[in-house]
């Protein structure tokens, strides 16, 4: 058996476990990587994201709304969510416009205290920091039947505060999104990853309905729905050993 990559670039490799539970598939940025750029996997070409979203619809894949996820509901095999971390500018000036040329839909988490303004959590670290969406740009995204959820207050580690900061960055992020935009806020992502029992279980006592994760993997109807596995989409990294599945796996001649 070929041994499954640990993010998605095409379905081939996917198909079979794509099939066995619900996918999320997550992005960052959709677009040109500026130089400079530490973390290359964040980027996918508008392109790449084309290519991606396309052959999902060809394959017979749909985006129901996110709640239906999150409720658990008995959805069809081949359903899959698209995620996008951070709202970042790109994904409104080159992923919007592909998603709805294939009827698809996905969920923006966004950073609430730093709507229009740069992903300043990023600079910390040496990373390139990228622009954000604004008010205006989310509530087109939101008019194409797009989604919206909550990524904290300013992209805080929330295990690494004191359990009262995460909960402020939990549930003020929330409340703010909601009066910005006039509609209850049901998800969560957690920044990084990161989580532990506790901002689990804060997570869920705000009053959201699912929380996502960066673990591996597609969910099941038992599965905690506020510790949700995602599978990254980036780029396919140019080696040998990913040469060698591209060729395995093509599908031969008829």
């Amino acid at each position: 058996m070929n041994e499954l990559p640990h993010y998605y670039s095409r379905l081939s490799p996917f198909r079979e476990l794509f099939l066995s539970g619900q996918p999320l598939l997550t992005y960052h940025h959709v677009g040109p990587r500026p130089a400079r750029v530490r973390l290359k996997g964040l980027y996918v070409s508008a392109k790449l994201f084309g290519r991606q979203i396309e052959e999902l619809r060809e394959a017979g894949f749909s985006t129901p709304r996110y709640d239906e996820l999150a409720a658990g509901g008995n959805l069809t095999a081949k359903t899959i969510f698209v995620t996008f971390d951070d709202g970042f500018h790109d994904i409104f000036e080159n992923a919007l416009s592909t998603l709805q040329k294939n009827r698809f839909i996905g969920i923006e988490f966004l950073v609430a205290d730093l709507l229009g303004e740069t992903s300043e959590w990023q600079v910390t670290s040496g990373e390139v920091a990228g622009s954000l969406m604004d008010k205006s740009q989310i509530q087109e995204w939101l008019a194409a039947g797009n989604q919206i959820g909550s990524h904290t207050l300013n992209h805080a580690r929330l295990t690494q505060v004191p359990i009262a900061e995460a909960k402020e960055q939990i549930t003020a992020s929330k409340k703010k999104l909601e009066d910005l935009f006039g509609r209850p806020i049901h998800h969560f992502c957690y920044p990084y990853g990161d989580c532990n029992p506790a901002v689990r279980d804060l997570v869920e006592q705000a009053g959201y309905h699912s929380a996502c994760t960066t673990r591996f993997g597609v969910n099941g109807l038992s599965d905690d729905r506020f510790l949700l596995k995602r599978i990254t989409a980036r780029y396919e990294s140019r080696n040998w050993k990913n040469l060698w599945r591209r060729v395995t796996l093509r599908p031969t001649a008829r």
